[in-house]
């Protein structure tokens, strides 16, 4: 009999009982982690407040059908918008990735964990007013850490934007594992749920790229994280789950969308991603420019003036970086730049500052960045192409050479960010100042100095219901 004939249902497969075993049972007792958290929420939160001040991301917040309302809804931060919680979670979930601007992993795939609050804080909040839950911010924080464990560990090792899929896969898959667990699932409701959950395939990875670079890029995590919450939901009335999702015969993940390969774990399932995360800073660009940003800043002063003096300009970086930010000819929206090299290389070359308005149609028409972009040649380091990768450096490394005409020059290199946690203390204030800068962009100074006290007090955060945390953000 052929294999693909045998209708013996197997066991779950492993990937998917390791994550409900984890979900259910693993304690979370990292301090470092736990505080990590919170910094990541934090961040996340203000990230998404700032995000509305986007003309293209309000188009995509609120009601799923113009005027629906859920009667003691999940509220959307910065809005005063009330939804049911799988577009709460797509709302919250998009508000926190428009920017490019909130917590980064990177390993053999890449992504951004915080993502998965949209899952998180919908189905937390929804759970306590309607399911009689009595969840606290120490639950959600702890959810938090292993959403991000799920995606992180998951990534280490696997690389799905090389066959073509979009990161955000691993959204979906760690906001059903919370996501289910938060509303009530047992292990075997939660193993249906993530069943699904890869069943769905992932998507293509073409919205990120040159030249089809678009808004996608920022609404593609609230998509994948209420995807989850719906599975969820599904999961729990009882719809059943397919245990060989992904190793069952020319019908599985694995052989229909992985060329035939079993994932590879690096470790079991801890807290080591969130005690790693890597921070957004000082400027919102896509990770693998970050240390080159920082480049351009420390060469500012000695180019600014001479801007067209410049002979040619030399970018080393990492591989990754050369296969997906490294960009050549018209760039066609913010989307576009902010996932280009050059661009961001060239604005702080010119301008010693890089913010979001940099990445605006209006703005982009400066003729000095595309004479600037012009002139740069990206090439791979290999030293830094092994170093991204080695568990004990996880460097993220770039250098910026200017070479002007008459034969001098001058350069910068940095290897770590200073979201790096090699550089977390440095971090940490400027983090806070962040958070700040952003709800003022809608908060009144009383409301800023509020929720940020309340973000750096840490028992005080943990004992909050998760709800009532939830209330404290709709728009003024």
């Amino acid at each position: 009999m052929n294999s693909n004939d045998n209708n013996t249902r197997p066991p779950a497969d492993k990937v998917l009982s390791d994550i409900a075993d984890y979900v259910s049972d693993y304690n979370i007792n990292s301090d470092e982690a736990s505080h990590t958290a919170r910094y990541c929420l934090m961040d996340a939160l203000g990230c998404g407040i700032q995000a509305l001040n986007n003309t293209e991301c309000r188009k995509h917040i609120g009601p799923i059908v113009p005027g629906a309302h859920f009667a003691n809804g999940v509220p959307v931060p910065g809005t005063n918008h009330y939804l049911e919680p799988v577009h709460a979670a797509f709302n919250i979930g998009a508000l926190v990735r428009w920017l490019d601007y909130n917590d980064t992993w990177l390993a053999a795939e890449w992504g951004h964990p915080s993502d998965n609050l949209g899952a998180i804080l919908a189905c937390a909040d929804y759970a306590n007013r309607h399911l009689n839950n009595k969840y606290t911010m120490r639950d959600v924080l702890e959810m938090q850490i292993k959403a991000y464990e799920i995606q992180g560990v998951l990534a280490l090792e696997n690389s799905f934007n090389r066959v073509g899929l979009d990161h955000v896969i691993l959204v979906r898959i760690a906001s059903t594992a919370v996501a289910a667990k938060l509303l009530g699932a047992n292990k075997t409701q939660i193993i249906n749920a993530l069943s699904n959950a890869w069943i769905d395939g992932g998507a293509l990875r073409t919205y990120r790229h040159a030249p089809n670079a678009g808004w996608r890029k920022s609404w593609a995590a609230g998509d994948a994280t209420s995807r989850a919450v719906r599975h969820a939901l599904m999961a729990l009335n009882d719809e059943m789950g397919y245990p060989s999702a992904l190793s069952v015969p020319q019908w599985g993940f694995y052989d229909v969308l992985f060329n035939g390969k079993a994932f590879e774990l690096q470790r079991p399932y801890g807290s080591y991603v969130m005690e790693n995360i890597l921070f957004k800073v000082a400027f919102p660009v896509e990770f693998h420019a970050q240390t080159a940003v920082e480049c351009a800043f420390q060469l500012h002063a000695h180019v600014k003036d001479r801007l067209d003096l410049i002979d040619h300009i030399t970018l080393k970086t990492q591989q990754a970086a050369m296969r997906i930010i490294n960009k050549t000819g018209p760039l066609h929206n913010p989307a576009d730049r902010d996932h280009s090299l050059q661009y961001a290389v060239a604005i702080g070359l010119i301008f010693g500052e890089l913010e979001s308005h940099h990445y605006n149609d209006e703005f982009a028409t400066d003729p000095r960045i595309d004479q600037l972009r012009n002139l740069m040649q990206a090439e791979e380091n290999p030293r830094y192409s092994k170093e991204y990768l080695d568990p004990d450096k996880r460097s993220i490394a770039n250098a910026v050479t200017v070479h002007f005409k008459d034969g001098s020059s001058c350069e910068a290199e940095v290897e770590y960010p200073i979201g790096h946690r090699r550089r977390r203390q440095e971090a940490l204030p400027l983090l806070v100042e962040k958070l700040e800068a952003n709800l003022k962009t809608l908060f009144s100074d009383n409301k800023v100095t509020s929720l940020s006290k309340l973000m750096t007090d840490h028992k005080l955060l943990q004992a909050m219901p998760a709800h009532g945390f939830m209330d404290l953000w709709p728009a003024p």
